[in-house]
């Protein structure tokens, strides 16, 4: 029975893993299929793809940041500890500088919650750079067929 939390945080960190992914993957789907191909101003479609690609990185580090915030007054699933009480935004703030790996240091996870940041931190390395790749492709597409 002392495995539990360990299960219920790994059962928790793969949700959301896979509900980023996903969410990650048909955001990009979509953009592909209905972003628009302006005939003049290609810039707009690139600064539109970017501002898309935020907010599915924004909605990716909420999922996270919900799960912190639930899991962490599960009594023996581990915590966050900071110098104030948590709230919801800062268990989102705290997922920002898990998921960007910038990990300012001022929340700090104890217990088996430790787990889902570890992962979290390579997921959102892994999602930043699947959207730069992304972005990098559409760049060269517009580009090249702007240049012809």
């Amino acid at each position: 029975m002392e495995y539990l939390p360990y299960w219920v945080i790994i059962s928790c960190t793969v949700a959301a893993v896979v509900a980023s992914v996903i969410l990650h993957y048909e955001g990009l789907r979509f953009l592909t299929d209905k972003l628009p191909m302006p005939k003049h101003h290609h810039r707009r479609r690139i600064v539109l793809l970017i501002l898309c690609l935020m907010l599915l990185h924004f909605v990716e580090i909420w999922i996270f940041g919900a799960c912190y915030y639930f899991l962490q007054y599960v009594p023996g699933y581990g915590a966050l500890q900071s110098a104030e009480p948590l709230n919801l935004f800062d268990s989102v703030y705290y997922s920002a500088t898990v998921f960007t790996t910038v990990g300012f240091g001022d929340i700090v996870p104890v217990g088996p919650i430790r787990f889902m940041t570890g992962i979290e931190a390579v997921s959102g390395l892994t999602l930043i750079t699947w959207s730069a790749s992304y972005t990098l492709m559409e760049m060269l597409r517009t580009w090249d067929g702007h240049r012809k």
